[in-house]
């Protein structure tokens, strides 16, 4: 975002929150659901999954046609935000406009989870903790302790809405187990390091990391870099490419395109949760695409 457009955003904030302000002086009915702003699509999908007819849902990260790393925050965002009785934000420096945002919009009673900081993860690390399920599992139980906390007639609901998902990390957790004996120590690469927490959890060789996070931080992969990458692809020293269907640099098409012309597969990752799918089945579709990919069995 540029100086004058973060100006003009937060320069609308007073506004938007002597409205709510003035809102929030009205009774709420205690049936009234539970405002819930994610910064990304995925934790809104768990937050939604686990809340039910309790909470309202807005993402704000949901195109799976934006790149993330280039989204700009409109008032509209502030405006939702002020709203907020919870924000969802990844942290991990993923997503900064989220604290700024949350800084300019004073709400006392609004909880923020960062979880980046349930999970340990720190300023540096790959911050694609999503695609950890143990990620989400430690966000449901946080969620579930959050919306019982408000909504204590809804302990039993809560309890067995948490508990289906739980079961579905577990089928996750399963598969993950079941296949990282087949595929540890495979060498694999990517364009940038979206599925780092997952090859970690699959015991996969990851190559050429410094291209991965100069791409991911924007800037230009050394010539070294790239001359590795390319003789990695075209000497079919890895099983696998991991593209990033999100990002639009060049180099990282390149890659792709050298990768296809080797006939090395290439899956693609995205940032952002797909429309018409859920957590769970994502995740489960791409550890399957990886297992086609490395294996060739299994639905990709």
């Amino acid at each position: 975002m540029t100086a004058l457009s973060r100006r003009q955003s937060l320069a609308l904030l007073p506004g938007v929150l002597l409205a709510i302000q003035a809102s929030r002086a009205t009774p709420v009915l205690a049936a009234t659901p539970l405002n819930v702003v994610a910064a990304e699509n995925f934790y809104g999908d768990i937050a939604a999954t686990l809340g039910g007819p309790l909470v309202s849902v807005t993402s704000i990260l949901s195109d799976p046609n934006q790149d993330p790393h280039l989204f700009e925050a409109s008032p509209s965002v502030a405006t939702a935000l002020a709203k907020a009785d919870l924000a969802i934000e990844n942290g991990v420096g993923y997503d900064p406009w989220m604290a700024r945002l949350l800084a300019a919009s004073q709400a006392p009673t609004r909880r923020v989870i960062d979880v980046g900081a349930l999970v340990g993860a720190k300023e540096g690390d790959n911050p694609h903790i999503w695609y950890d399920p143990r990620t989400a599992r430690r966000l449901a139980e946080t969620l579930r302790e959050a919306f019982s906390g408000s909504r204590p007639e809804a302990r039993a609901d809560l309890d067995a809405r948490a508990g289906r998902f739980t079961a579905g990390l577990d089928r996750l957790e399963a598969r993950i187990a079941a296949l990282r004996p087949k595929v540890a120590g495979m060498p694999v690469t990517a364009t940038e390091p979206v599925l780092g927490h997952l090859f970690a959890r699959l015991g996969l060789e990851v190559r050429n990391e410094r291209f991965q996070w100069a791409v991911m931080n924007d800037t230009e992969p050394s010539a070294a870099d790239v001359a590795a990458f390319e003789d990695d692809l075209r000497h079919h020293r890895v099983r696998l490419l991991v593209y990033n269907a999100q990002a639009t640099e060049p180099i990282a098409a390149r890659m792709r395109d050298i990768a296809r012309e080797a006939g090395i597969p290439v899956v693609g990752a995205y940032e952002t949760e797909p429309p018409k799918t859920s957590y769970l089945d994502w995740i489960g579709t791409t550890l399957a695409a990886l297992q086609k990919a490395l294996l060739g069995e299994g639905k990709g």
